[in-house]
């Protein structure tokens, strides 16, 4: 019978560790003929050199970051950009059509253009002010054929309040560096820095400010490369950005089947427009005008219960200061009511978007009074007319 070794292969083997320790001395006289190959990764680095290779690393790492942000916005930006992204497109290649419709996230929503007869485009965006609006119609106003009319739809909040500048429209790069630089020129011209002033203290001068927008500084984009996980947002938003130029800039916020909740109008006191916002509306007009394009300015309805707690000062404020700029300008003119409103029903969030069935509505109505041969303001007062509450009311 052939005996077994008196010792077995584990830690605690006497012969296990010798044999270890003479292997471990051939592989160290084997790896000792590589130094001379690989100098740098067997001697100690000088701590001058260990910061400057970690430094040359986060440089090269920083610049793919930054690299990526400039390059592939699509990929982790948030879901609203593919819609302001199509409008831009649309801009670029002067598809703009017979009727361009400027305004905020309510007109972005409500004006469905694919619906229309006559072709237009919807350039309204989400926090939209007379500020994005003058940007988009500088870019049109470059285009070799002009539109015919020009739809201007905001709520009163947006000529009273700061919304979405820095958040929305210089991360989305609506506007260069000059209009960010006439925005803080006017600002300070007019002693209100409501809208340039960003939110919060960030301490920095405002030229630095300007200029890490401007240069799209990675830093400014971290929350939505951290969420997207740096391209997770790529196939919903390619899918966005298609479905944006199909409706010719049309897209939706809230989709939910009604909304009771009470939108902002409904919490104003006065309606005090801001001197800068007042600004940039008279400049739009003024362009318009200039060029002979006529400017309608068409109002979103409103939900019932943000109607209900409207000041009836601060719509009679609204209407009034409206009229200013129709006594100004002979091209520009309200029509129909400044705050309609409509069954909560036909809403799908709480700042009062018109939901699906509520946009495709007012489409449908609005389409009818564009084709008319004069666009009059009682066609637009039968359009902004409450429909019934219920479809069973409708049928």
């Amino acid at each position: 019978m052939r005996r077994l070794p008196s010792y077995h292969y584990g830690p605690d083997n006497p012969r296990h560790l010798v044999r270890h320790v003479a292997g471990s001395r051939s592989a160290s006289n084997n790896l000792r003929d590589l130094r001379p190959l690989t100098p740098w990764a067997w001697g100690a680095l000088a701590p001058t050199k260990f910061l400057a290779l970690t430094a040359c690393g986060a440089s090269v790492i920083f610049g793919l970051v930054w690299l990526w942000v400039l390059v592939m916005p699509l990929a982790f930006l948030d879901p609203e950009y593919p819609s302001w992204h199509a409008k831009q497109i649309l801009l670029a290649k002067c598809d703009l059509g017979d009727t361009v419709i400027l305004g905020d996230s309510r007109a972005a929503t409500a004006m469905m253009p694919v619906r229309w007869q006559s072709q237009a485009t919807n350039l309204a965006v989400g926090g939209g002010e007379p500020i994005e609006a003058f940007a988009v119609l500088t870019r049109a106003m470059r285009c070799p054929a002009l539109p015919d009319r020009v739809i201007l739809s905001f709520d009163a909040v947006h000529f009273t309040q700061p919304d979405l500048f820095w958040e929305r429209t210089v991360r989305f790069g609506l506007v260069n560096a000059n209009e960010v630089a006439t925005l803080r020129a006017i600002s300070q011209a007019l002693g209100d820095q409501s809208i340039y002033a960003p939110r919060g203290a960030d301490s920095l001068p405002s030229w630095l400010r300007d200029t890490i927008y401007r240069v799209r500084f990675p830093s400014l984009y971290f929350t939505s490369l951290m969420k997207s996980g740096l391209l997770l947002r790529w196939p919903r938003n390619e899918a966005m950005l298609r479905a944006s130029l199909d409706s010719r800039g049309q897209y939706f916020f809230g989709t939910a089947s009604g909304s009771h909740t009470v939108a902002a109008e409904g919490h104003l006191r006065a309606f005090r427009p801001l001197p800068v916002l007042a600004w940039y509306f008279n400049l739009i007009l003024e362009q318009l005008d200039a060029r002979g394009i006529p400017a309608v300015f068409i109002a979103v309805p409103i939900n019932e219960a943000t109607a209900r707690q409207v000041s009836p000062d601060v719509h009679s404020a609204f209407r009034a200061w409206l009229g200013e700029y129709e006594a100004r300008y002979r091209g520009f003119r309200v029509a129909g009511d400044v705050m309609p409103f409509w069954p909560d029903a036909y809403f799908g969030d709480g700042f009062a978007h018109l939901n699906p069935g509520g946009a495709t509505l007012f489409s449908d109505r609005l389409g009818r009074c564009l084709d008319t041969v004069i666009l009059t303001s009682a066609c637009i007062q039968r359009l902004q007319a409450a429909p019934p509450k219920t479809q069973n009311e409708t049928q």
